[in-house]
């Protein structure tokens, strides 16, 4: 089968490799559109420390091909959206069958662009991060995939605020619609805000910014840590002076819980793929690439020109889907 492969050289090529062969518990997919995440920057980039040759991807749709020990048969055929560990940039890949979830009728191609950023949203705003209603609601990296989700299920919470926050003004253009009641660009937080003090706040940023937001929450209020996309030294926290104030700082690693508890991330999944299929909340896919350009795809994702979601296509008759 043809797969993307990074290579020992930091340069990637389409290949001929092995199909895989599920594993017990395991599917295997037919790839129609694999997503563009955050992880396949910092796997071309080192920051994940992968043995190579590498086929990249942690993100598909397609249609289930074979199954492993213990995974129903009936599965064979059924429309899919995937996590997976790695290999989605390939026409064929596996996935544990628990985060393998049938789409229906959803086009393969919306599907292909939930991925990660679909649950990782729905778990900072209703799992971790507990948006009630009320709520005023920051989002850093605003006009990413995850930022755009994760605005539209703030509102759906009761979040009386939202504001995000970018890196520039053609991504804060792009941001505003999807429901952000004001935008900031990065060079103006946190003396843009105010007097105002964030009831929650999403951060993949890491660094000064994540300094400054745990001194800017009101009292009780929740930042949420899900990345360090700088490369500043860890942020120190004294947790007596957050108890002074009520203020949390709270993790989500979506990766770590796949591994501990998979059917946590695929409740989570499920629940932001029934808001997408039923029209509430809308996933935009700016971005389609051929599985030749993927290099094109990471560097316009890690540079900042791709807000939204990207998705590579793999199969050539992926819309007949």
């Amino acid at each position: 089968m043809k797969a993307v492969v990074l290579d020992t050289d930091d340069r990637y090529r389409v290949t001929e490799v092995d199909t895989p062969v599920p594993g017990p518990g395991q599917v295997a997919i037919r790839v129609a559109y694999a997503g563009i995440q955050w992880g396949d920057a910092m796997v071309r980039d080192g920051r994940f420390a992968v043995p190579r040759p590498f086929v990249p991807g942690f993100e598909a749709s397609g249609r289930v091909v074979a199954v492993g020990a213990g995974v129903d048969t009936g599965r064979v055929g059924e429309a899919v959206t995937a996590l997976t560990t790695s290999g989605a940039h390939a026409e064929v890949v596996l996935a544990p069958a628990a985060l393998a979830l049938g789409v229906g009728d959803l086009p393969l191609r919306t599907a292909a662009g939930l991925g990660w950023g679909a649950p990782t949203a729905y778990d900072l705003v209703n799992t971790v991060g507990r948006v009630r209603p009320g709520d005023s609601v920051l989002i850093h990296a605003a006009a990413g995939s995850v930022g755009t989700l994760a605005a539209q299920f703030a509102r759906l919470a009761g979040a009386r605020r939202v504001v995000g926050v970018v890196g520039t003004a053609e991504r804060a253009r792009y941001a505003a619609r999807f429901g952000y009641d004001e935008l900031l660009l990065r060079k103006d937080f946190p003396s843009g805000l105010g007097d105002e003090g964030p009831d929650v706040i999403l951060d993949p940023v890491g660094g000064p910014t994540r300094a400054a937001g745990l001194e800017r929450l009101a009292a009780h209020g929740r930042l949420v840590a899900y990345g360090n996309l700088t490369a500043h030294e860890a942020v120190a926290v004294d947790a007596d002076a957050l108890l002074m104030e009520g203020k949390s700082l709270l993790t989500y690693n979506s990766n770590l819980l796949a591994r501990t508890h998979p059917e946590r991330l695929a409740d989570s999944a499920r629940r932001a793929l029934d808001l997408v299929a039923d029209g509430t909340v809308r996933v935009d896919i700016t971005a389609e690439y051929a599985l030749g350009d993927l290099a094109l795809a990471v560097r316009g994702l890690a540079e900042g020109t791709a807000p939204g979601k990207s998705v590579l296509r793999v199969a050539e008759d992926a819309d007949g889907e």
